[in-house]
């Protein structure tokens, strides 16, 4: 039997085949700088922001946002998609740290700056999701299963009652920002969140 063939001195190992080659940490920290200068243009203005503006506040050239973010659509869809994932996450930290009625009035207030991120992006979003050339994201399931989940443990410790349907919930939220689309309303927001709020505790706790 012939003895296996000796590697060349020098010549690296082949990785094995389908091995994946981990991206490296600048590329993902320059895509994090770039979603997170993203979030902040898209909030603080509208989606007509400069690309050119978003690479030179995340301090990265257009070069670099370009291979991760191809189109402006691309970009916006990664914002949206990251704001989605972080207001549903906070709801299970929040649950974690504070009575079910004060965790999901503290998410409240945390779904209402997401509705406020968003506007920047809507007319993008829309368009995209028209087209087909974004998915259109589950964002009601989304946040109606964290509703159901804070209504759940509220049930559980008596502090809401159980006659409530979780997507109801939903809709009475997404009817304070129909009604209040003024971003500035943040008082009126406030108050009609308190109310949503109180009208979830049991009859005789109110």
């Amino acid at each position: 039997m012939s003895s296996p063939e000796p590697a060349t001195p020098g010549t690296p190992a082949t990785p094995p085949a389908g091995a994946a080659r981990p991206a490296r940490a600048d590329a993902r920290r320059n895509r994090e700088k770039l979603l997170a200068a993203a979030r902040t243009a898209f909030t603080s203005a509208d989606d007509t922001v400069a690309l050119e503006a978003i690479a030179r506040e995340a301090g990265v050239g257009i070069g670099t946002l370009y291979r991760h973010f191809p189109t402006r659509e691309a970009l916006v869809e990664a914002v949206y998609a990251a704001e989605l994932d972080q207001v549903t996450a906070d709801a299970a930290t929040l649950l974690a740290e504070l009575p079910p009625e004060a965790a999901l009035r503290a998410w409240m207030d945390r779904y209402a700056a997401f509705v406020t991120k968003k506007r920047g992006m809507i007319d993008t979003l829309r368009a995209g999701w028209a087209s087909g050339t974004m998915a259109t994201p589950t964002t009601r399931e989304r946040i109606t299963a964290v509703i159901a989940a804070m209504l759940a443990e509220g049930v559980r410790t008596g502090a809401f009652r159980a006659d409530v349907e979780p997507d109801d919930v939903t809709t009475l939220l997404v009817g304070v920002f129909v009604s209040s689309p003024d971003a500035g309303s943040q008082d009126r927001t406030g108050r009609l969140f308190g109310l949503i709020a109180d009208a979830l505790r049991p009859r005789d706790a109110r």
